[in-house]
């Protein structure tokens, strides 16, 4: 109860004469700078939002418009319209001073038409999405269309420096597809999934699903279109991620990994401090608007809306729904060693403390003899099991006193920060360590995570991190983004020679406080004790595998004229029909982000084209060029399929958002009961690498991070998470279930490898062909 003491800012007592009045200056002053940094906070948001919603044209233009006016007018000329005149009619005088407050408010009102005029002629051009079908191979023209549009985009998006969110009321709604495309397309990516009764029964539940419910449903979800910024995101972040009663862990979160070919220091204190300090540089532009948004070919916006809930972000379980809750403001992290929980306050004196001032913060940790508390250790279990029981748990154990304050300070914190004791290990000769970094990052001991948190950051005791994220507030693009400046910015120098952080402290920083817990009674640690148990049994049931592939990359591909991305889906068909003997519903993520508050949509890579090219590199009667053709083909469908899902025009999503609204109405489809229960025994996913022009690879060749990964989404089936870290150079992150006996991750990676080297021949034997037939004509002729 000592922490509670000391928490007190003031107190009073009252006797027979009078009362007394008892404060602590130093929580005062402390309560004042936090009332300072949050205003100071507030103006800075007031600030960026005006900029934001005049963009793109400049809020100091606003005097120029004004000048404008106020020389017309005092110059007898006649201003559009007669504004000032009609102005000046209701002010109460026509004194040179009302004058020229109608002169102002003239400008403005011409002013402002400028800037809405400007950000709707920017939102219909960005409309255009003929630019993502064009061919990019070397050589290819850009239509005449295509390139009248980029100049109007590029003139207007760059007559303004933009802000984090300076686009977003620019962003088209995501478009709402017919029932017929859906239908049509729907049914061409099942067709190499069934056989030939199979598929005419589901042609059949299609058209009556399209003749009977689906123009209501459809009406319903025209409106939500025309109404609501998207008529997607909120229904896939509540069905989807909030109603989910799983556990978060292995089914949910996923984890990114350190650049493995750099090791900036060994020492875990100064790695944990540097890390936390660019964390909160980063909230800090972030907060401010100054980062700058991504732009697709650095011309086309994405959505920066993600962003937002980055920091200070948790997900809160419920009994039937979760939610997520984002605090505007937070002033400390909480950090997590050996079963003890830290709060660290980050903020000193009105400013963000400095790396060596960090360290010395976490070192007093590192240092710390505390021992947990009983039921302290395994806590953070909970957050691993049942969402429901972790809900009534929280209601009942946590919702008042020491665990309330206790709760609240590490769901409220700008992030957590696990040291781990062990450390994380790269070593090409031996693959098994980065499978274990792996699993140290997808679950840890699970109870060494707080999986309701946006994101934890991990640091290994030789000085390696990363990352386990929640998947609700964002997608992983987004933490890929945080990752990449990390693994960036840390080019720059920021360890000395021994490893320790350089500059030297201009004071002792804040002391961390022990989180306390009272946990010693029955329900809390039977309650815990059964979530540890839940945990230990999914993680000891994940069977991980990291395949390194550096017989070549993205280099090769390009000389074969495919999509690096296409090219690996292929490989992944082939390996995957090799392994199960059968094709499978695979899925693809896609971003939605070049629409308001867009997120994914589904790919599906397994279709007629590619199960054709699949059976071709099965059947040995089959020559190369009809293979070579055969993959071109697919790879050109794979693309259409992708372009399609990023330009509003997928599959699932639309599928999902018509089952929510025949929920709703109570409307019974069997149709879309057996669309939505498919299981996707195939989940990949491509981690997005050098999103910014900071990921410089010809500067600083070793920061290729090794992506990261997730659990595999069906019980027997493959969770697949691939980069392409370089020219030569491809992650892939396997996982699947050790209790599926037709599933092993080893088995796939090996499947895998075996695929991309047959690809490669393949396109050997062309070349080899293509010559000898040249070298034939060649002689003929001669």
């Amino acid at each position: 109860m000592a922490e509670a003491h000391s928490a007190v800012a003031f107190s009073f007592s009252i006797t027979h004469e009078g009362w007394h009045l008892n404060y602590d200056r130093e929580v005062l002053h402390l309560v004042w700078q936090s009332g300072i940094r949050s205003w100071k906070k507030r103006l800075a948001r007031f600030r960026s939002g005006v900029h934001n919603g005049v963009y793109p044209a400049h809020l100091q233009s606003l005097w120029l418009v004004i000048a404008v006016a106020v020389a017309l007018h005092f110059s007898q000329r006649r201003v559009p319209f007669n504004l000032v005149s009609k102005f000046l009619g209701l002010l109460p005088g026509d004194t040179v001073g009302y004058q020229v407050t109608a002169c102002g408010l003239a400008g403005l009102f011409f002013w402002l038409c400028i800037c809405y005029t400007m950000r709707y002629s920017l939102k219909l051009l960005l409309m255009y999405k003929g630019w993502m079908y064009e061919k990019r191979a070397p050589g290819s023209k850009v239509s005449l269309p295509t390139r009248l549009w980029a100049l109007l985009v590029k003139v207007l998006a760059t007559w303004n420096k933009p802000g984090l969110y300076s686009f977003q009321g620019s962003l088209p709604r995501l478009p709402l597809p017919s029932v017929k495309d859906t239908m049509s397309r729907y049914l061409r990516s099942v067709r190499p999934l069934l056989d030939d009764d199979n598929y005419t029964r589901m042609e059949r539940l299609a058209k009556e699903f399209e003749n009977t419910i689906a123009p209501k449903l459809q009406r319903y979800l025209l409106l939500k279109s025309w109404w609501s910024t998207n008529y997607v995101s909120d229904w896939w972040e509540e069905y989807v991620y909030l109603r989910g009663r799983g556990a978060l862990m292995v089914n949910s979160n996923f984890y990114g990994i350190d650049a493995i070919f750099t090791k900036p220091t060994s020492i875990q204190s100064a790695r944990a401090a540097c890390v936390i300090h660019m964390l909160l540089q980063f909230r800090r532009t972030v907060e401010r608007q100054e980062l700058e948004p991504i732009l697709v070919q650095g011309l086309v916006p994405l959505c920066s809306w993600q962003y937002e809930r980055i920091f200070n972000t948790v997900r809160v379980p419920g009994v039937e729904t979760d939610k997520i809750v984002h605090y505007q403001d937070s002033n400390h992290i909480v950090v997590l060693h050996r079963g003890c929980y830290y709060k660290v306050v980050i903020y000193h004196n009105g400013r963000i403390l400095r790396p060596c001032e960090v360290q010395i913060q976490i070192e007093e940790i590192l240092n710390s003899k505390e021992k947990p508390q009983p039921g302290e250790e395994l806590l953070a279990s909970l957050t691993a099991g049942d969402r429901t029981k972790w809900a009534k748990i929280r209601e009942s154990v946590f919702a008042k006193g020491v665990n309330k304050t206790s709760l609240h300070l590490i769901e409220s914190a700008a992030f957590v920060l696990s040291l781990d004791e062990h450390p994380f290990e790269f070593d090409m000769a031996h693959p098994e360590k980065l499978d274990q970094l792996g699993r140290y990052l997808l679950h840890g001991n699970g109870h060494d995570r707080w999986f309701d948190k946006s994101f934890t950051v991990c640091v290994g005791s030789n000085g390696r991190i990363g990352f386990n994220s929640e998947h609700t507030w964002a997608d992983a693009a987004v933490m890929s983004h945080i990752w990449e400046m990390l693994i960036m910015e840390e080019t720059h120098p920021r360890y000395d020679e021994n490893g320790n952080t350089i500059g030297i402290p201009e004071f002792e920083p804040p002391k961390p406080k022990r989180l306390a817990f009272d946990l010693d009674n029955a329900v809390a640690l039977d309650a815990i004790q059964e979530a540890h148990l839940s945990a230990q049994q999914l993680l000891n049931d994940v069977d991980l595998r990291i395949f390194v592939h550096d017989a070549y990359g993205k280099g090769l591909m390009k000389k074969c004229r495919l999509s690096p991305d296409a090219y690996l889906q292929m490989a992944l068909q082939l390996a995957y029909y090799r392994d199960a003997g059968k094709f499978s519903l695979t899925y693809e993520a896609s971003m939605t982000r070049l629409f308001r508050e867009g997120r994914t949509e589904t790919v599906r890579p397994c279709t007629i084209e590619s199960s054709a090219w699949v059976k071709a590199m099965e059947d040995p009667t089959v020559g190369v060029e009809e293979r070579v053709k055969l993959l071109n083909n697919a790879c050109d469908r794979h693309q259409l399929g992708y372009q399609d899902a990023m330009c509003g025009n997928g599959i699932d999503r639309h599928l999902f958002c018509l089952y929510v609204v025949s929920k709703y109405l109570e409307l019974d489809s069997p149709f879309l009961k057996e669309v939505l229960s498919e299981p996707w025994r195939l989940s990949t996913s491509q981690t997005p690498h050098g999103q910014t022009s900071k990921m410089d690879l010809k500067k600083h060749p070793d920061c290729i991070s090794a992506g990261g990964g997730f659990g595999p989404v069906a019980d027997d089936g493959y969770g697949v998470s691939y980069i392409v870290a370089g020219e030569d150079l491809i992650f892939f992150h396997i996982s699947s279930k050790k209790s599926c006996g037709t599933t092993n991750s080893e088995r796939f990676a090996q499947q895998i490898a075996r695929a991309l080297a047959d690809i490669k021949h393949l396109f050997e034997q062309y070349k080899a062909h293509q010559q000898k037939q040249k070298s034939v004509t060649n002689g003929t002729a001669n």
